[in-house]
C-alpha cells in the first residue's frame, strides 16, 4: 500500500478520499487555491500545496504543478478524484511518466472511452446496444443540420470529450440549432478543450441507469449493481438511488454482464460506471463511460457494504479484488441528494456568498459526505455541489422517509441551497410511486411552479411547530413576570390551554396548546384536529425542532424574528404569523412582499461573469432572444429579452463579474 497519496481535487471529494486513506494509515496531500486556503480539505490533509489562483485554469487544471506538488512532498500515487483531471490522459500519463502512480485506468482507456465517439465503436464491437445517431462528430453548423435531418428531430447534441451533462442541448426543431451548437461548443472548449459536437436521437421519457464496475490488474472485472439517476435538472443528477424500481434480476444480470464486457474490451481497471438509458419498454442503450469515482458512488457503497475508494487505492498497489461476482449481493435501499447552492424556484440559478450557519442531519443510516462547515466561502469559480446527503433502509420507503426527515434537519443559511426543493422531489406521488424518468423535473417541478400544494398534515404540523415555539417564547416571559404580578395582587391560577391564530399566505390555523401529563407532553388541535405532541428535552431550540407527533418523529427548520416566522418541512418552505387569539382582530396582516420589476430593465439573474454580448443600442430585439451569455460554476446560461423591444443601453461587457439584480440592459420606454 501506498505511504502517501496527493488528491488533485478539492471539495467534499477530497474530504471523502482523506477519510479512507486515513483508515488504511495513509498520508495525504491536498492541493488549493487561493480562494480555497480555509477550506475543510486543506485542514484535514496532513499536507496542503498552493497550486495557483482561484480559476480551475489557474490551480487546479494545472498539471505540471500538481505533478510537481506530488514529487516534493513525496507521494507515491495520485488520486484525482472527479471533475478537473480526473478524465485527462494527457494528465494520467504526465502522473506515471514522473514515476507516480495514477488511480485511475490506464490513460489509453481513458482516452478511448473519454471520446464518446471511440467509445460508442467500442460499445458496438461489445454487443451493447447504442442509441441511435449520427456516427461521427460535427464541427460546424452545416455538419450539424445534415446529421441531424438524418436523425429527426428531437435531437441531442453531447460533447464528443467529457460529460457530467457539460455541453448538453436538446434541439426541438432546426430554428433552435445554431444558437444551440454555438452554446455547446463554448462549454464543451472551456471544459475540455474539445469543440467536437455529436448528434444523437433524444429519447424524451427514458431513464438514466448506471452501472458501478470494479476491475483489478490480473484481469478481474465485477459490477456491483445498478443506480437510478433519473432525478436531474440540465442534464446535471439531483437524487441517485440503488438499486432502481426499474430493473428485475434478469436485467439487472443482463445490463450488468454487458457493461462488465465492454470494460473488458477496453482493457479497464480500477472504479468506473456504465451508464444507460432505458426505454419504456425496457430496452437500455449505451450511453457514455465514466473513467472514474462517480459524486453517486455512496449510493453503491452503502447496499454493498464496501468502501469504493478503498478498493481503489488497492487495486491501484496491484491487490487483486478479494471478492467475485457471485459475491455481490445488494442489500437494503439507499438514496443519494446532491446539496447544491442553487434557487430551484429561479430556474436552479447559482447562489454564492458566505455560509454563515451550518447544521448536518445525523442518526443511524445517515452519511452526510460534506465539503464545506460555516465559514465556508461559495464561489462562482466552482461546481456548486456542497455536500450529499444518503440514507440506507431496509426498502425504498423507509430509506425515502429517512431521507426527507435528514433535509427537514440540515440547516443552511447565508446562501440559498436545493433542500426543500430536493424534499419536494422525495414527497412527490410520482417519485413515490417509483415511475420516475428524466422529464420529471420539468413535468413536475418546473422552475416557475412551486409544485403540488403542501398535504394539509404537513401545514398543521408547520403551524404545530411555529406556534409552540411562540408559545414557549412566551412562556419565557410570563415567567419572568410571575413575580412582580404576584406583587402587584395578581391571580394567582395558571392558565392550562393557550389559543393562538397562526397564518400562512391565505391559510389560517386556530391553534389550542395544553400541557398534559408529562413536563414535554402536549394536547395541541390544530383548526378542530386534534394531535398529541412529545418535546424533547430542551423542548425549545433556537433554529432546529424536533417534535414527536401522534407517535411520529418529524423536523423542523425555523427562522423567527417576534410573531414573525419561517419554516421549512417535507419541501414546503413557508412564511408564519402568530397572534394570541384575543390579539387577532387587531393584529392586521402580514405585508406581501413586492414583486414588481421595471419593465424597460433586464437583470442579471444569477452571479457569473459575462461572456459574451450579442447585442448594442439602438438594437430591435424580441421576446426570448438571447442577448447576455453567462459563466457560472462552470456552466454557461443566455440571457433572453422578456419582450418585444427595443435597446437602450447595454452596460456590461465580455469580462464582466456580475451579481444577481446587476442591471445589464436597459430598452426604451413605449
Amino acid at each position: 500500500m501506498f505511504s502517501k497519496v496527493l488528491i488533485a481535487n478539492r471539495g467534499e471529494i477530497a474530504l471523502r478520499i482523506i477519510r479512507s486513506c486515513q483508515a488504511l494509515g495513509v498520508s495525504t496531500v491536498a492541493v488549493y487555491s487561493e480562494t480555497d486556503f480555509r477550506s475543510q480539505h486543506v485542514r484535514l490533509a496532513d499536507e496542503a500545496v498552493l497550486v495557483g489562483g482561484a480559476r480551475p485554469a489557474e490551480s487546479y487544471l494545472r498539471m505540471d504543478t500538481i505533478i510537481e506538488a506530488a514529487r516534493d512532498t513525496g507521494c507515491q500515487a495520485i488520486h484525482p478524484g472527479y471533475g478537473f483531471l480526473s478524465e485527462n490522459a494527457d494528465f494520467a500519463e504526465k502522473v506515471i511518466a514522473a514515476g507516480i502512480s495514477f488511480i485511475g485506468p490506464p490513460p489509453g482507456v481513458i482516452s478511448t472511452m473519454g471520446d464518446k465517439i471511440a467509445a460508442k465503436k467500442l460499445a458496438i464491437e461489445a454487443g451493447v446496444p447504442t442509441v441511435p445517431g449520427h456516427s461521427e462528430p460535427v464541427v460546424n453548423l452545416e455538419q450539424a443540420r445534415e446529421a441531424a435531418g438524418m436523425v429527426g428531430y428531437p435531437v441531442l447534441l453531447k460533447p464528443a470529450a467529457g460529460g457530467g451533462g457539460k455541453g448538453m442541448r436538446v434541439v426541438e426543431q432546426e430554428q433552435e440549432l445554431e444558437s444551440a451548437l454555438q452554446l455547446c461548443q463554448q462549454e464543451t472548449r472551456k471544459s475540455f478543450a474539445d469543440d467536437r459536437i455529436f448528434v444523437e436521437r433524444y429519447l424524451t421519457k427514458p431513464r438514466h441507469i448506471e452501472i458501478q464496475l470494479i476491475g483489478d490488474q490480473h484481469g478481474h472485472i465485477v459490477h456491483l449493481g445498478e443506480r437510478e439517476c433519473s432525478i436531474q435538472r440540465r442534464y446535471q443528477k439531483i437524487i441517485e438511488e440503488s438499486p432502481s424500481c426499474a430493473l428485475t434480476p434478469a436485467l439487472r444480470d443482463n445490463m450488468g454482464t454487458l457493461a462488465c464486457e465492454l470494460a473488458r474490451k477496453a482493457g479497464y481497471v480500477n472504479a468506473g460506471t456504465v451508464e444507460f438509458i432505458l426505454d419504456e419498454d425496457s430496452s437500455f442503450y449505451f450511453l457514455e463511460m465514466n473513467t472514474r469515482l462517480q459524486v453517486e458512488h455512496p449510493v453503491t457503497e452503502l447496499v454493498n457494504s464496501l468502501d469504493l475508494v478503498e478498493l481503489q487505492l488497492r487495486v491501484a498497489a496491484g491487490e487483486p479484488l478479494p471478492f467475485t461476482q457471485q459475491d455481490v449481493a445488494l442489500k437494503g435501499w439507499a438514496i443519494e441528494v446532491r446539496v447544491c447552492a442553487e434557487d430551484a424556484r429561479r430556474g436552479f440559478v447559482p447562489s454564492i456568498g458566505l455560509i454563515t450557519r451550518y447544521a448536518e442531519p445525523r442518526g443511524p443510516h445517515i452519511r452526510v459526505d460534506s465539503g464545506v462547515d460555516a465559514g465556508s466561502t461559495v464561489s462562482v469559480y466552482y461546481d456548486p455541489m456542497l455536500a450529499k446527503v444518503i440514507t440506507w433502509g431496509h426498502n425504498r420507503e423507509e430509506a425515502r422517509k429517512l431521507m426527507i426527515q435528514a433535509l427537514n434537519g440540515y440547516h443552511i443559511e447565508g446562501i440559498s441551497t436545493n433542500v426543500d426543493f430536493a424534499n419536494q422531489v422525495l414527497s412527490h406521488p410520482v417519485f413515490i410511486s417509483g415511475t420516475i424518468t428524466t422529464a420529471f423535473i420539468p413535468t413536475y417541478l418546473p422552475a416557475q411552479d412551486e409544485g403540488l400544494p403542501p398535504a394539509p398534515e404537513i401545514l398543521d404540523a408547520m403551524a404545530i411547530a411555529t406556534t409552540l415555539v411562540y408559545h414557549l417564547r412566551e412562556n419565557l416571559m410570563r415567567d419572568a413576570l410571575r413575580p412582580l404580578k404576584s406583587r402587584v395582587g395578581g391571580s394567582g391560577a395558571d392558565q392550562t390551554v393557550f389559543s393562538y391564530v397562526t397564518k400562512s399566505d391565505n391559510d389560517v390555523f386556530k391553534v389550542e396548546i395544553e400541557r398534559t401529563e408529562g413536563e414535554h407532553q402536549w394536547h395541541i388541535e390544530v383548526n378542530g384536529v386534534a394531535y398529541e405532541v412529545i418535546t424533547p428535552p430542551p423542548e425549545f431550540y433556537r433554529r432546529r425542532l424536533k417534535l414527536n407527533i401522534n407517535g411520529e418523529s418529524s423536523y423542523f427548520r425555523l427562522k423567527y424574528n417576534g410573531n414573525f416566522m419561517e419554516a421549512a418541512h417535507c419541501g414546503a418552505c413557508r412564511n408564519f404569523e402568530i397572534y394570541n387569539l384575543r390579539e387577532w382582530e387587531l393584529a392586521g396582516f402580514m405585508p406581501q412582499p413586492s414583486t414588481k420589476k421595471s419593465e424597460n430593465v433586464l437583470d442579471c439573474p444569477m452571479p457569473g461573469m459575462v461572456v459574451d454580448v450579442k447585442i448594442e443600442a439602438g438594437e430591435r430585439v424580441y421576446r426570448g432572444q438571447e442577448l447576455i451569455i453567462l459563466e457560472s460554476m462552470k456552466m454557461e446560461s443566455a440571457v433572453a429579452a422578456p419582450a418585444d423591444a427595443i435597446v437602450e443601453s447595454v452596460h456590461v461587457n465580455p469580462g464582466d463579474a456580475v451579481e444577481t439584480g446587476t442591471i445589464l440592459v436597459n430598452f426604451e420606454k413605449e
